[in-house]
């Protein structure tokens, strides 16, 4: 099929390369549309309880809940309950509340003085908010320029929530723009090196291009009938871009082998595609097949990485059948180095023939060329020494993978900030100035059976409530409470003279409406904790009386959810990842042995890596060098969402220097030599195209946010080990201690891979269907 493809292609190349622009251009202008339907978000499991009690407030109290907006007013006169102050603070509340977009606006000053809204030095108090609509980034944006900054005697900064999400995200959009910046003037540069021609060097970018462009029209598609996270676009650039230089690669590579034995172009580009392009095939629907497990989690930030990952490999595997050998059969044999060409002309006119050229545009022969290469060398040295080399390589993957073994996970916070962000800043001043975190203030909902809110027993659910540890206090329809004793809106246990009033006279329908009302719970820990997970379930276990239930929301109970949806589906991803990646390795192979030991060796190189970034962004070693705050966790999705790209592109290389190895052993039958002889006709293609893919994701290490930095360093880190210990030594070791028994399959098993069975071969009866 694929040679036929490729005949086609090579007879009408300048149809095929004008369809190619046409198809750029529609996607190109339609695609630009997916900015304005991907969303912010997707972190959430929309079936669980947290959920729900945030969609219950959304829908039946107008977005209702705990307050999003935190505006930390410090007096420079020392103390906030001066009258200047006074009536600063108090207009300040004022203009806050006339705000579009803003409800709820409560401060120290409009509730007579609470306690808990004034620090413990006098000099700071509080205006609390909560940002309505969809809005929300633009309007923090908006409120940080209006009240920002010097307002009479005091001086207002933002924190929260909604504040910490905004800086979020403008670090992130910063951060991306910054590591494209450094990453693709590095990749051009390269490039050049690797494909040591200018026209060979920017095949790549044009199958990228389309890739990308095609992608984003995918992405516009889905999100305008489904939730889709705006962070796809970020994968869609990297993984665009480092496909397209690796199936780029391994074609011209093998283009150019082909040039090399005496093909004319036409031939040598079917015969590259009817090769190298089964090889390409297989490991597309790898990575595939890897990024596809993301689709069964129900955090939709998940499933979005999915989207993009899938449409960019099946759309940059097309591109690398269809427009690239177009682009070959154009250029001709002015894809090779100018030396090259130059010398096979010399040779030619000396000979009458051009001898075999390696696709570096050397001359010699071949096999004295690949013995003499770097990465035949390796092979040979290790397969001398297989057993002490496997065991130690074995030993160092699996010390740098032991503190895997103590892996914390949460959900992002301020800290994943830079320490000079303003709302990491308030937040953090919030925290240790003032009693409780006010902050980290959650819901609980509480539902009645019945219809009705009896207020009597919410009154004495919301006393009980305040007695559990880990909350500083309780206020709702009914008043305020801490630790069990009635305080005022707002109030304190430290004024017990203070009497019990309704925390928002003025909105009596802010906590309960029908039989549905709601509370809010500042609490006295951490909540992004084991403390926090603790109160959640705490909280959950508390009676709430007959006939009513209760929703707990806040992101502590999210944290709780989120793992609890992780874990539950998780080994459900990881069968399909293994199953899949067994089936396509042993069509290629026809071995049993080989995919099982592909798999292996490919959790064993995952395993390191995530060991070492639970040792560097967990417990904070080198948080100097890469600056950021090691929180002691990970984020929730980043381990799954690494594995699965992580072990894709794993995959890829393996499938690259295992289909060269087939064909040498189904041409030769020595194990060792094609084992020798694989690694060194892929060893520069796979080394380079880690290398280039690697400069992609430590770019991301230069960014803001902590948890991109982890994205980068981690799947930089995956990629290299990978290229290197994995495919250099491991892969080499283990196939000569495996010897013959690395193609071993059952008799049935044999049948069916010489009916069904794919492999890098020439054409001919050899390549399975």
């Amino acid at each position: 099929m694929l040679t036929r493809l490729a005949r086609s292609v090579v007879r009408r190349p300048r149809l095929v390369l004008a369809g190619s622009a046409l198809f750029v251009v529609v996607a190109a202008v339609l695609g630009a549309g997916a900015f304005g339907v991907l969303e912010e978000g997707g972190f959430e499991d929309p079936g669980a309880e947290s959920t729900r009690a945030a969609d219950v407030l959304e829908e039946r109290f107008d977005d209702g809940g705990a307050p999003s907006l935190v505006l930390l007013a410090r007096s420079t006169t020392g103390d906030v309950d001066d009258p200047e102050a006074v009536a600063d603070g108090t207009a300040l509340t004022e203009a806050l509340a006339a705000a579009d977009d803003v409800a709820d606006v409560e401060s120290y000053w409009s509730l007579g003085g609470a306690p808990p809204l004034r620090s413990a030095e006098g000099d700071e108090a509080l205006v609390l908010a909560r940002i309505v609509g969809d809005d929300e980034h633009e309007v923090v944006a908006d409120l940080r320029d209006e009240l920002g900054g010097r307002h009479g005697v005091l001086e207002v900064r933002l924190g929260g929530a909604d504040a910490v999400g905004q800086e979020v995200t403008d670090s992130v959009a910063s951060s991306l723009a910054r590591a494209e910046l450094i990453a693709v003037p590095i990749t051009l540069v390269l490039l050049l090196f690797v494909f040591r021609s200018v026209r060979a060097a920017s095949l790549p970018l044009l199958i990228g291009l389309m890739a990308i462009m095609g992608t984003l029209l995918v992405l516009f598609l889905l999100g305008s009938v489904t939730d889709v996270a705006v962070y796809a676009i970020n994968l869609t650039t990297a993984l665009g871009l480092g496909l397209a230089i690796d199936y780029s690669l391994f074609i011209v590579s093998r283009y150019r082998e082909e040039l090399a034995r005496g093909l004319d172009v036409e031939e040598a580009v079917v015969r590259s595609i009817g090769t190298a392009g089964r090889t390409v095939a297989i490991s597309a629907f790898t990575v595939a097949v890897s990024l596809s497990a993301l689709l069964i989690f129900p955090l939709y930030f998940l499933r979005t990485f999915a989207y993009a990952g899938i449409a960019v490999v099946l759309l940059a595997m097309v591109a690398a059948m269809v427009t690239l050998p177009a682009l070959l059969a154009v250029m001709g044999r002015r894809i090779e180095p100018r030396r090259g060409r130059r010398r096979r002309v010399d040779d030619a006119g000396a000979t009458g023939s051009a001898d075999a050229a390696d696709p570096e545009g050397r001359v010699g022969d071949d096999a004295e060329a690949e013995a003499a290469g770097f990465w035949h060398r390796v092979a040979v040295t290790v397969m001398r020494r297989p057993l002490p080399i496997a065991l130690a390589a074995t030993l160092v993957l699996l010390l740098l993978g032991a503190p895997f073994l103590r892996l914390s996970v949460g959900l992002p916070d301020e800290r994943v900030l830079p320490e000079s962000s303003e709302a990491r800043q308030v937040t953090e001043r919030l925290q240790a100035a003032f009693p409780g975190d006010t902050a980290a203030a959650f819901p609980v909902v509480v539902e009645s059976a019945d219809g009705d809110v009896d207020l009597d027993a919410l009154d004495d659910y919301a006393r009980r409530l305040s007695q559990v540890d880990g909350v500083a206090r309780v206020v709702g329809p009914g008043g305020g409470y801490a630790a069990g004793t009635p305080v005022a809106a707002g109030g304190s246990p430290d004024a017990p003279d203070t009497p019990a009033e309704p925390a928002d006279p003025a909105d009596p329908d802010r906590w309960r409406r029908g039989g549905t009302a709601w509370l809010e719970v500042v609490p006295a820990i951490e909540v992004q904790s084991g403390e926090g997970e603790r109160l959640v379930d705490d909280i959950r276990g508390l009676d709430a009386g007959s006939g009513r239930t209760t929703l707990v929301g806040g992101s502590a109970a999210q944290l709780v959810d989120t793992k609890d949806a992780l874990l539950r589906l998780l080994p459900w991803a990881l069968a399909i990842i293994a199953v899949t990646t067994l089936v396509l390795l042993f069509l290629m192979t026809g071995s049993v042995l080989i995919p099982v030991k592909a798999l292996v060796l490919n959790l064993l190189s995952l395993t390191a890596t995530f060991g070492a970034m639970v040792w560097v962004f967990q417990d904070g070693h080198l948080s100097g060098l890469l600056d950021f705050t090691a929180t002691g966790r990970i984020d929730t999705s980043m381990p799954i969402l690494m594995f699965c790209i992580a072990f894709g592109l794993s995959m890829d290389y393996e499938v690259f220097l295992l289909s060269r190895i087939k064909e040498e052993h189904d041409r030769t039958g020595d194990n060792t030599a094609s084992v020798a002889l694989g690694l060194e006709r892929t060893g520069r293609i796979v080394s380079a195209a880690a290398a280039l893919l690697a400069i992609t994701f430590l770019a991301f290490g230069t960014a803001d946010v902590s948890f991109l930095k982890l994205f980068g360093v981690g799947l930089a880190l995956a990629v290299l080990m990978d290229a290197t210990v994995i495919r250099g030594l491991l892969v080499p070791a283990f196939m000569r201690l495996a010897g013959p028994a690395n193609w071993w399959a059952p008799p049935a098993l044999r049948r069916f891979h010489e009916r069904f069975g794919v492999s890098e071969g020439p054409p001919g009866d050899d390549l399975g269907t």
